[in-house]
């Protein structure tokens, strides 16, 4: 059997050791990228490298803490969940991530390495590897090598910009080339540098991995977790759009619906008949999976309560709160759960996606029509996708009354369709300066309370002390 061992970055930068195998991931510890083999698998060939990019465990990897951090997530206090949550220290993470604590991993707790920094590392170490050493291999056509590595750097781009939204401050043109992004690694060594270098470096870096991987991938793939064409433009859709460059983001998003425009009509399933709604794998309205590194969260305790406010953005005509929310008895038999919560992932079975997707291409576009005054254009998009959400005889159709309007009305569909998908925490970065949107939110939590001011620190997750010690180039968020 063919065993693939990437390379070690793990005493520099605290990235897991990768090893791949035909029958899953485990652990490893060499220094040296050492491909063996067994039976008919050779060194040097393409097949290893497709091999590699199929390891779907390294490559899916999303941050969880985002939606831990956000305005859709509420823990009563004094609740059961909230017990639960302060019983045990391996809810830590969850519990900080909840308060925006300064320190989400701090040393000494027996859950101090963060695997949301390790994971994105972890699948980018894999993307080099496939990228340095794909145009060297002893067979393949031009064609299957150009693939394979527009495959890796799409993977790339997309773990790059998530690390961006997580550990750094969101993008505004005017600073980002003052402001830190995180170490940019873009071969497969450990003789780099991990200074973290300046946002604009980094977003660049992502562009041009985008643009590059294009030409060499194919329009769709079989899978939603292999990069095509489509999850290329829908990551370049989603790269504009958090640099705050709307049109560029909504000409991209274009492309990508040119490609897929498909949606899931949520209109004609009941909770019944939820079994036949598609898995992420091959869900019509994912460009690219991707899945938060704690996966399933219906879970009790860490089951995701819909807040007071997401509530209020529903009705009983809205598909997504009937199918993909449950009332807190069907969270626990034991305990009394109240309120509302987020449940698709464990209908499913699978982790939720927080990939680019239909759904995003359309709201991105019609954000930006939005932005452009062109109100009636915005809204068209966002009705387009209530029609698949929304019970017939109900309020499918949306009006506003001018541009100022219909950008809160995209926004609020966008809390909609995208609650405890990862983007939900992105928006409140990026719209935290925005008069029209800006807010001071707080939560009690044990008996204390907790603030979340717009020129909050807290709107960037601190790197964990863990990775700080194993590479003390690597400058701390405030």
């Amino acid at each position: 059997m063919m065993k693939i061992i990437i390379k070690d970055y793990s005493r520099r930068i605290g990235l897991a050791m990768a090893v791949l195998t035909l029958g899953g991931v485990i652990a490893g510890c060499e220094k040296y990228v050492d491909i063996k083999t067994q039976g008919q698998l050779t060194p040097g060939t393409i097949e290893n490298y497709r091999y590699l990019l199929n390891n779907t465990t390294t490559f899916e990897a999303a941050p969880a803490l985002s939606d831990m951090a956000a305005d859709d997530l509420e823990i009563i206090d004094g609740s059961a969940q909230q017990k639960s949550l302060s019983g045990s220290d391996s809810y830590g993470y969850y519990c900080r991530s909840y308060q925006w604590a300064d320190d989400i991993y701090p040393i000494g707790n027996q859950n101090f390495k963060d695997d949301n920094w390790s994971r994105l590392y972890n699948a980018i170490a894999y993307a080099n590897t496939v990228i340095a050493e794909v145009p060297k291999v002893s067979d393949g056509t031009p064609a299957e090598i150009s693939q394979l590595v527009a495959e890796a750097k799409i993977h790339r781009a997309s773990a790059y910009l998530m690390l961006a939204n997580t550990y750094a401050k969101p993008y505004l043109r005017e600073s980002a080339n003052t402001e830190l992004g995180v170490p940019l690694i873009l071969q497969p060594t450990t003789e780099q540098s991990l200074n973290r270098g300046t946002l604009q470096q980094l977003y660049d870096a992502i562009l041009a991995d985008i643009e590059a991987a294009l030409p060499g991938l194919p329009a769709q793939q079989q899978f939603t977790t292999l990069p095509s064409k489509v999850s290329a433009y829908g990551l370049l859709a989603r790269t504009y759009f958090y640099m705050n460059r709307y049109a560029d983001a909504a000409k991209a998003a274009d492309q990508a619906l040119a490609l897929n425009d498909k949606l899931n009509d949520l209109t004609k399933l009941t909770t019944t008949t939820m079994i036949s709604y598609p898995r992420r794998i091959n869900n019509p309205e994912i460009l690219l999976s991707k899945v938060p590194v704690n996966g399933i969260t219906a879970y009790v305790p860490t089951a995701f309560r819909l807040s007071k406010d997401l509530l209020t953005l529903f009705d009983e005509s809205d598909q997504r709160y009937n199918l993909f929310t449950v009332p807190g008895s069907k969270i626990s038999a034991w305990e009394v759960y109240e309120g509302r919560y987020y449940y698709l992932d464990y209908i499913k079975d699978e982790g939720r996606n927080v990939g680019p997707s239909v759904p995003e291409m359309l709201l991105i576009k019609a954000e930006a029509a939005a932005r452009d005054n062109q109100t009636a254009t915005a809204m068209t998009l966002v009705n387009h996708l209530r029609a698949s959400r929304i019970l017939p005889g109900s309020t499918v159709n949306l009006t506003a009354s001018d541009a100022s309007d219909a950008l809160e009305k995209v926004i609020q569909e966008r809390r909609r369709e995208f609650m405890f998908r990862m983007l939900r925490w992105w928006d409140m970065r990026r719209l935290k300066d925005d008069t029209r949107f800006q807010k001071t939110y707080t939560r009690t939590f044990g008996g204390n309370t907790f603030t979340l001011a717009p020129n909050s620190d807290r709107y960037v997750f601190r790197i964990a002390q863990y990775e700080i010690n194993l590479s003390p180039e690597i400058a701390q968020n405030p």
